[in-house]
C-alpha cells in the first residue's frame, strides 16, 4: 500500500545551482511514492550545456516550455521547445539541450517514474565547484561515474 503523506504545495521546494543553470525541484520520489519527479530548469541566454549528451533507460523525461526557447537535440534531431510546448524524450533516446537564444529560458521537467532527484544535481554541483576552485574543468571520469550511478548513460563523443 502506498505511504500516506500530508498534502502541500511544492513539497520538495529545493533550488540547486549548477554553474549557470538553476534547478528547482517541486516533487521528488519521496513526495509521489516514486511515480514522478518534477523540477524546473532555468538556462541563461546563450548557454550551451557543459554536460555530455546522455540517455536514460529507467524513465521518460517530458519537458514543457515555460519561457524562452531551449533547443533539445534528441537522437540527432533538434527541437525548439518554446513556452506552451511539450517534448517527451523516450527511454534510451540520446539527448541534450542548449539555449541558443538571446532570452533566458525555463522548462518544467517531468520524470516518470521518479528515478532521478536532487541528489544527482547536488553531487554534480559539488564536482563543478571543486573543479572551478582548482581552476579547471570537472573530471570527465568523475562526472561519468556520477551519471551512471544515477541512471544516466553518457553518449559517446560526436565524431
Amino acid at each position: 500500500m502506498p505511504k500516506s503523506t500530508a498534502l502541500m504545495l511544492n513539497p520538495s521546494d529545493e533550488t540547486l545551482r549548477l554553474g549557470p543553470l538553476t534547478v528547482r525541484f517541486l516533487l521528488t520520489a519521496d513526495d509521489s511514492n516514486g511515480s514522478v519527479a518534477v523540477f524546473e530548469v532555468m538556462v541563461p541566454a546563450g548557454q550551451r550545456l557543459a554536460a555530455p549528451a546522455h540517455s536514460h533507460d529507467g524513465y521518460e523525461e517530458t519537458v514543457y516550455g515555460l519561457s524562452g526557447i531551449l533547443t533539445w537535440t534528441v537522437d540527432g534531431t533538434p527541437f525548439d521547445v518554446a513556452a506552451g510546448q511539450a517534448l517527451c524524450i523516450p527511454r534510451g533516446a540520446v539527448h541534450r539541450f542548449d539555449n541558443n537564444g538571446a532570452e533566458d529560458a525555463k522548462v518544467l521537467c517531468i520524470v516518470t517514474p521518479a528515478k532521478i532527484g536532487p541528489a544527482y544535481f547536488s553531487e554534480a554541483a559539488e564536482i563543478m565547484r571543486a573543479a572551478a576552485a582548482a581552476g579547471g574543468h570537472p573530471d570527465p571520469a568523475q562526472m561519468k561515474a556520477l551519471m551512471l550511478r544515477h541512471g544516466l548513460t553518457p553518449a559517446a563523443p560526436a565524431a
